[in-house]
């Protein structure tokens, strides 16, 4: 018994010929089945590509909002910067403000000194109870021109105390100055900052000073000051020196003008080996250049 077979007649349109072709029924078959697998990938491929297409909307929406939000991060991170550089300098003005009328109380010193007396103790427990008023009137009649220029000249020397040893006076290591107190340029961004202290340049590994005595509250590594010592002479008084290479002074220590706390460095944010300086009262950053007043302590 012959194969069942189908037999195709093909006609050409240039020729009378006319072509038979003899397929057997199996193969029609295989070709059927091969067809409808083929159909069904072809199904399946448009519909994975479908869902690959909609994946990649979401994704790319996801990644429009993460940019979005990184933007508005990233400004939000400069308005708070811009806003703590605003702070810091109210408060050290605030701070001269209150020092030269008189309304700034002392903590008192961590050392035994026979300066105060009850006398004035009692005076100054007097004074506070006015100054609050004070301090309310001159807040609200200072105009924007003594804003300016009070930083220049409040404050040159702290009350009462003189050339005592527990006020700043010299110069943390012998150089010269690369960035003053106040307002200046980030190095690093090229943006508007409040620079808290002053910049002193010197050889890498040079002796840092303290400059008056006191306790070493701190010495360590600090975000952006790299490693630091702070220093508490009593009176609200510290000063901070920061990029150092290494420590010379632990807390808890007790120092006097002169000993050597640390060495230059370039830890930190820094462009190159100084020694960054600040005095603050009562943690308000004030301007140390009124304090550089020796090089050494036999200036």
């Amino acid at each position: 018994m012959r194969n069942k077979s189908y037999i195709f007649f093909v006609a050409s349109s240039d020729q009378s010929r006319v072509m038979k072709l003899r397929i057997p029924w199996y193969a029609l078959h295989i070709l059927a089945a091969l067809a409808v697998v083929g159909g069904a990938t072809v199904l399946a491929g448009m519909a994975s590509y479908s869902r690959m297409l909609w994946k990649a909307e979401g994704y790319n929406s996801v990644r429009h909002e993460r940019d979005a939000l990184k933007q508005q991060f990233v400004q939000l991170q400069s308005t708070v910067k811009d806003t703590n550089q605003k702070l810091d300098s109210l408060q050290s003005l605030a701070t001269e403000v209150a020092m030269s009328y008189g309304f700034l109380r002392y903590r008192n010193t961590p050392f035994a000194t026979a300066d105060a007396t009850e006398a004035d103790a009692a005076a100054g427990d007097d004074s506070f109870g006015r100054t609050v008023e004070e301090f309310k009137f001159l807040e609200g009649n200072v105009n924007s021109a003594m804003m300016t220029n009070a930083s220049m000249h409040l404050l040159p020397h702290l009350p009462s105390l003189g050339d005592t040893t527990f006020v700043p006076s010299l110069w943390p290591v012998n150089g010269h100055l690369t960035a003053s107190f106040g307002e200046r340029l980030d190095p690093f961004s090229g943006e508007g900052e409040f620079h808290t202290g002053v910049d002193i340049s010197a050889s890498y590994g040079d002796a840092v000073h303290v400059t008056a005595d006191g306790v070493v509250l701190s010495a360590g590594n600090r975000a952006g000051y790299g490693r630091m010592v702070v220093i508490d002479h009593g009176f609200g008084m510290t000063t901070w020196y920061g990029h150092l290479s290494n420590f010379n002074a632990e807390p808890g220590q007790q120092v006097h003008r002169g000993d050597i706390i640390g060495y230059v460095g370039v830890s930190g944010r820094t462009t190159g080996p100084h020694v960054h300086y600040e005095v603050r009262l009562n943690n308000a950053p004030i301007n140390p250049w009124r304090y550089l007043r020796y090089s050494s302590l036999g200036d």
